[in-house]
């Protein structure tokens, strides 16, 4: 633990901004969250790409949203077996314990993780073959996407993989009893979004005519 150092100077200073203004400002909110606990609307599953600003998008405030972010907002299908399982843990957590009405799967343009896995299955990265790759094995998930989008003959093949990715995670959603069970009896409803990063935009899919359409 030696090696840990203390925060970068900026960033303490940025807290420090924070703590005199917007804490300042709003800090009954901030206690009535501590002493309340949170309620979240909605459980949001998105990229940890830094580009991607979740609150930012929808315009939240502190409590509204349960996030959890990984590398290409991928959600694997229910599986047991004791092992350590993070985003199954959210999911479960969000759903069983915070009672969220909505998950969101949010996907994003100039995504790292997709690209990633198209070199991967294109024999463009090796080291993402590799056993001990965390991404790799990750990206795994979405090897049945990216044969679907191959087989499709879609010219842009990243965009249409990382679209394919959130319909692949609403899929795996429904692997989770306990996701199926708040669905039927009409608790809880998925969604699945993708942003473009550049032009701003938001697209929903739609599960009638299993294409996205614009916001």
């Amino acid at each position: 633990m030696h090696r840990v150092r203390p925060l970068p100077a900026y960033l303490v200073q940025r807290y420090h901004g924070w703590k005199a203004t917007g804490y300042h400002e709003n800090r009954a909110w901030y206690r009535r969250l501590a002493e309340e606990g949170q309620r979240p609307r909605a459980m949001v599953i998105s990229c940890c790409d830094s580009r991607v600003h979740v609150t930012s998008i929808f315009g939240a405030d502190q409590g509204e949203f349960f996030i959890h972010r990984n590398i290409a907002n991928l959600v694997p299908p229910f599986e047991t077996g004791g092992k350590q399982h993070g985003t199954s843990a959210a999911v479960e957590y969000a759903v069983t314990g915070l009672h969220v009405a909505h998950v969101i799967v949010l996907g994003h343009s100039q995504c790292g993780g997709v690209q990633g896995c198209i070199d991967m299955c294109e024999g463009r990265a090796p080291q993402l073959e590799d056993s001990e790759s965390f991404v790799g094995r990750w990206m795994d998930l979405l090897r049945p996407g990216y044969e679907k989008v191959r087989e499709r003959g879609e010219g842009d093949m990243a965009r249409a993989l990382e679209k394919e990715a959130v319909v692949v995670s609403l899929e795996n959603l429904m692997t989770f009893p306990f996701v199926r069970s708040a669905v039927d009896d009409g608790e809880l409803t998925l969604h699945g979004v993708w942003t473009d990063i550049g032009q701003g935009n938001l697209e929903w899919w739609d599960p009638a005519s299993e294409r996205f359409q614009l916001v």
